[in-house]
C-alpha cells in the first residue's frame, strides 16, 4: 500500500475559510470543527467507516445560515480527495455499499471516473435534523462530486427518519469510498481504465 496519499487544501472566500487534510490510508482519526454540529457528526462517519484520517476546520458566515460553510466544506473535501488520489494508479476505482440504520436502508455506488455526476435519491421527510437544514445534504454531495470528479449514486431503499436516512447515507458513502480508493494488488501501477487515463 502506498504511504503518500495525503493532501491538504486551504480554500478561502469572502464567505468561508476552510482547511482540509485527508489521509486515504489512515485509521479513522477525525478532527472536524465546521461550526455545524450535525455536519461534524457526518464527517466523523466518513472518517470512521472509510478509515480516512480527516482534519477539517472551517469558519463561515454562520450568522446568515449554514449553506455556504456546508457547501465549501464539500468543495474543499472534494478537492483534497482529487489531489490525494493523484493519477489514480492502482486503485479499485469502483465502490458500492448497502447500509442499514434501524428502519433506513441506503445504497451508494460510486466511480472515480473523472466525470462528475450525482444521482440523488433521498426523500427526507423533515426540513431539519436539529438545526441542520436537510436540503444541505444534497448540496454537500454536489460539491464533493464536482470537485473530486466522481460519479455518485445514492438510493433510498427504505426509511422514514431523516437522521437515520442521512447517517446511513454517509456511512454507505464512506464504505463505498474505502472500497474504491483501495489499492488493487493485481493492478500494480496501472490506471484502472481501458482508456489508460481517468
Amino acid at each position: 500500500m502506498t504511504n503518500h496519499r495525503i493532501a491538504t487544501v486551504h480554500r478561502t472566500t469572502g464567505e468561508t475559510d476552510v482547511h482540509v487534510t485527508i489521509n486515504l490510508d489512515g485509521t479513522g482519526i477525525c478532527k472536524a470543527s465546521t461550526g455545524i454540529p450535525f455536519l461534524d457528526h457526518m464527517l466523523h462517519q466518513i472518517s470512521s467507516h472509510g478509515l480516512f484520517d480527516l482534519d477539517i476546520q472551517a469558519k463561515g458566515d454562520w450568522e446568515i445560515d449554514d449553506h455556504h460553510t456546508n457547501e465549501d466544506v464539500g468543495i474543499t473535501l472534494g478537492q483534497a480527495l482529487h489531489q490525494a488520489l493523484g493519477n489514480k494508479k492502482g486503485i479499485v476505482r469502483f465502490g458500492n455499499f448497502l447500509a442499514p440504520l434501524d428502519e433506513a436502508l441506503i445504497q451508494v455506488a460510486l466511480d472515480f471516473s473523472g466525470r462528475p455526476h450525482l444521482g440523488y435519491g433521498l426523500q427526507l421527510p423533515t426540513q431539519r435534523v436539529g438545526t441542520y437544514d436537510t436540503q444541505l445534504v444534497r448540496e454537500f454531495f454536489v460539491a464533493v462530486v464536482n470537485h473530486s470528479q466522481m460519479t455518485l449514486h445514492i438510493r433510498q431503499l427504505d426509511g422514514i427518519n431523516s437522521h437515520h436516512l442521512i447517517e446511513a447515507t454517509f456511512k454507505a458513502f464512506a464504505r463505498a469510498m474505502r472500497m474504491a480508493v483501495a489499492i488493487d494488488p493485481r493492478r500494480a501501477e496501472t490506471i484502472p481504465s481501458s482508456k489508460g487515463v481517468l
